[in-house]
């Protein structure tokens, strides 16, 4: 072997030598194994870290270096039928929030919950993450409560008089919302939801040992005459709502509830944990203050995040409260992974620190608005008799009721096979769903042509004009989701 040899190439070798020893069998020297191959020092101890590392040898310093014991092969499968007993009823169900397999290429994803790739504000994260890196604490521990300097800027950002001491900082909204249902409320106990709501809420709370109760959400948010009866009937002191830009109908809790909502639950002594994920997503309009800021009485637990306006894996989110539930909070999340990563904090900071981040907001408000109202038209002229809710002023999707007799599930599985991925309405509902709806999101595509061609995608399948062995609607599935059109 040349002088030129990889340390690569001599792990080979050094692994066909191996072939011929039992396991404990001592290896050559280095000495010797320079000698032989004629290499140098630092390949044969680049190629036993190797071999090391893979568990092929075992190296004893002042001894040398060994045949590793050979792993037993498993000749049966293990019985874990004991763990079914040993771990009783408290399975975790995550089917509302499970990743679907991958879209075969060519599908245009209209079912997700994050921005397209093309509308996050890449250099500018790169560039905070860069900067971040170079602090000489990057990565120090961080305070248990977040950075001061990154909670104060979320302190500001909600208004209302919210101080630093007010805010904790949690690695993105779904661990703020499993932290608030843990910290408020105990096993067993109620928990009122949006209907239609966010899936990912209703699973944290059955995850909780929760029971959600639906409240109904029509244009203007959650109904508080149906929120009074909910609590009366429920015993609940706890309400989970999205006041802004509600997922998945797109709702905004008109003036007039918001007064009503706090009201309710202030008499009731409950608490109300607003989720404020889409304030950074609306589109160009003027965007409701949080119930937080006319809350006097410690009565809402209000949740934040950076991960629907910026990226998917910008986990930082924050948790704000006045009184002893934020010692609660504090407590679940510290004993949950002690801190949040300061690396990924600080990069926070240096974006919201920015002036790259109010234009990011203004550019992607005008893309969101663009991208809206282009499906909505498309949908409205490739299938009419979809009923649409209001077209929202902000958020990610649109929010379709569809005609009686419609089978959404059914209709999910056909469009997928067509090319087009949206998502079901059933899953959006904590009981039965009282009609057949569909979410379809705008702003998970690449391109707004993308939009437009779903929109045909889509009516080619509602008017029976794709073959079931295309992709297409089978027999089967057109008697149930095609139904209300043959009547």
């Amino acid at each position: 072997m040349s002088d030129s040899s990889t340390s690569q190439e001599l792990a080979t070798r050094i692994r066909e030598l191996l072939t011929g020893l039992a396991p404990g069998d001592r290896l050559p020297s280095s000495r010797e194994l320079i000698q032989r191959y004629r290499v140098g020092p630092a390949t044969v101890a680049r190629a036993i870290a190797l071999l090391a590392a893979e568990g092929a040898v075992v190296t004893r310093p002042g001894s040398g270096t060994y045949a590793a014991p050979r792993a037993r092969p498993r000749t049966e499968v293990a019985d874990t039928a004991w763990q079914t007993v040993a771990l009783t009823d408290r399975a975790v169900d995550t089917r509302l929030i499970a990743d679907v397999p991958p879209a075969p290429a060519g599908t245009i994803t209209m079912d997700g919950g994050y921005v397209h790739r093309s509308l996050q504000p890449g250099r500018a994260l790169s560039a905070a993450l860069a900067r971040a890196a170079r602090r000489p604490d990057a990565w120090d521990r961080a305070p248990a409560s977040g950075l001061a300097a990154l909670r104060a800027v979320f302190a500001r950002i909600a208004g209302g008089g919210v101080t630093p001491e007010d805010v904790l900082i949690t690695a993105g909204g779904q661990s703020a919302l499993s932290i608030a249902f843990r910290a408020i409320a105990g096993p067993g106990a109620p928990v009122l939801v949006d209907s239609p709501g966010y899936p990912g809420a209703i699973a944290a709370a059955r995850a909780a040992g929760l029971r959600p109760v639906p409240v109904p959400v029509d244009e203007d948010g959650v109904r508080p005459d149906l929120l009074a009866d909910a609590f009366a009937m429920t015993g609940a002191r706890l309400l989970y709502c999205q006041p802004t830009f509600q997922n998945p109908t797109g709702a905004v809790l008109a003036p007039d509830r918001r007064r009503q909502v706090l009201d309710v639950a202030r008499a009731t002594g409950a608490f109300v944990v607003e989720d404020d994920f889409a304030r950074h997503l609306g589109h160009g309009g003027t965007v409701p203050r949080p119930l937080l800021t006319d809350d006097g009485d410690g009565t809402v637990v209000h949740i934040t995040s950076l991960t629907k306006p910026a990226a998917p894996s910008l986990r930082i989110g924050a948790l704000i409260a006045r009184g002893p539930v934020m010692e609660r909070l504090r407590a679940v999340r510290q004993v949950d992974d002690f801190f949040i990563t300061r690396p990924l904090q600080e990069a926070a900071l240096e974006l919201l620190s920015s002036p790259s981040w109010e234009r990011h907001i203004r550019t992607l408000a005008e893309e969101l608005r663009g991208r809206c109202s282009l499906l909505a038209t498309a949908i409205a002229h490739q299938i009419p008799e979809w009923s649409p809710a209001r077209p929202p002023a902000g958020g990610l999707h649109l929010w379709y009721r569809l005609p009686a007799g419609t089978d959404d599930l059914a209709f999910t599985a056909a469009a997928r096979r067509h090319g087009v991925a949206v998502s079901p309405g059933t899953r959006y509902f904590a009981t039965e769903p009282p009609a057949p709806h569909l979410r379809l999101g705008f702003a998970a595509t690449g391109d707004r042509a993308e939009l437009t061609e779903a929109a045909r995608r889509l009516g080619a399948l509602v008017r029976g004009e794709v073959p079931p062995g295309e992709g297409g609607i089978s027999k089967i599935e057109s008697a149930a989701f095609l139904h209300e059109r043959t009547q």
